[in-house]
C-alpha cells in the first residue's frame, strides 16, 4: 500500500499536467501513486494524452465533468495511501514536499492538515504571504490553498468534499469539516508548493452574487462551529473596521449579517 496517493482533476489542461505529474514522480519520497481524474475534459487533445497516458504509479480515472470537488472525491475514493494530497493539473510542488509533510502526520496524530509556503507563477511570479494564523481564524479566510496533505480516515469521517459548494471553494469548505473533527493545522515554513496564476480562473471570475452564495453556503455547512466561535467573529468585525486590511469588508459584512441572524 502506498503511503501517499497524490489526486490531480484536470479538466482541458493537458497542456500542464505533465508538469504537475513529473513534480510528483521527482519526489524524495518515492511510496507514492498519482490518480489523475479526467473531469469530463472537451479538449481533444487532453483526452489523447490522458487516454494514453503510462507514467508510472499513474492511473487515469474519466468521469463526466462534475467540478474539482466531485472529481478529488472520486479520487481519493479509489486511492490506496494512507495520505492525500490533491494537486491541480496546472500546480506543481517542490521535490520534499511529500516526505516533509509525511514526517508531521507520522509524528503529530493531533495534526489534520499540513500546509506549507507557496510561491505563485505564471502571468505573474512572488509569494503568497499569509501571516501566522489559528484554526479560528479559518472561519474567516481561507489561508490554507487546495494543495494540503490529510488522512484518507478523516476524508471518510467527514464525507469528503461537499458537493454543495457549486462556485467553488469547496478546499475552505473541507479545512472547516477537519477542524471540526478536532484536527490541527500544521505548515510547514517553507515553499514546498507552485501555484500557476493565469489570466483567468474560477476565483477570478467570481461575481459578487456568486460570493455570496458561497459565504452563505459556507455558514450552512458549518452552523454549529461558527456559532461557537461567535464572540471571535464579532471580535474580528470590531478589529478590522477600523484596521488597513478593511479591503476585507466585504466578506466581514456578510458574516456580520449572518452572525445576526442568530442572535
Amino acid at each position: 500500500m502506498p503511503k501517499v496517493t497524490v489526486v490531480i482533476p484536470c479538466f482541458n489542461q493537458g497542456a500542464y499536467v505533465d508538469e504537475a505529474v513529473d513534480s510528483v514522480l521527482n519526489q524524495t519520497l518515492q511510496d507514492i501513486e498519482i490518480i489523475i481524474v479526467n473531469d469530463g475534459s472537451t479538449d481533444k487533445s487532453t483526452n489523447a494524452l490522458l487516454d494514453a497516458y503510462s507514467k508510472p504509479n499513474t492511473k487515469v480515472i474519466s468521469i463526466k465533468n462534475q467540478g474539482p470537488g466531485v472529481a478529488r472525491n472520486i479520487g481519493i475514493s479509489a486511492a490506496a495511501g494512507e495520505y492525500i494530497f490533491p494537486l491541480d493539473a496546472d500546480d506543481k510542488i517542490a521535490p520534499t514536499s511529500l516526505e516533509k509533510a509525511v514526517v508531521i502526520l507520522d509524528e503529530k496524530p493531533e495534526v489534520g492538515i499540513v500546509c506549507s509556503l507557496v510561491d505563485f507563477f505564471g502571468a505573474k511570479r512572488g509569494r503568497f504571504v499569509v501571516s501566522d494564523f489559528s484554526e479560528r481564524d479559518l472561519l474567516l479566510a481561507n489561508h490554507i490553498c487546495a494543495s494540503a496533505m490529510f488522512r484518507k480516515s478523516d476524508w471518510e469521517h467527514t464525507g469528503g468534499y461537499n458537493v454543495n459548494m457549486k462556485f467553488g471553494w469547496e478546499d475552505w469548505d473541507f479545512w472547516l469539516s477537519l477542524i471540526e473533527l478536532g484536527r490541527s493545522v500544521h505548515r510547514i515554513p517553507e515553499v514546498l508548493f507552485y501555484y500557476r496564476v493565469k489570466n483567468s480562473s474560477r476565483t477570478t471570475n467570481l461575481t459578487d452574487e456568486k460570493q455570496q452564495a458561497m459565504y452563505r453556503q459556507l455558514f450552512e455547512n458549518h452552523r454549529q462551529l461558527y456559532s461557537e466561535n461567535i464572540d471571535h467573529l464579532f471580535a474580528a468585525v470590531e478589529k478590522y473596521r477600523s484596521s488597513w486590511e478593511y479591503h476585507l469588508k466585504t466578506r466581514l459584512r456578510y458574516y456580520f449579517r449572518y452572525l445576526k441572524s442568530w442572535i
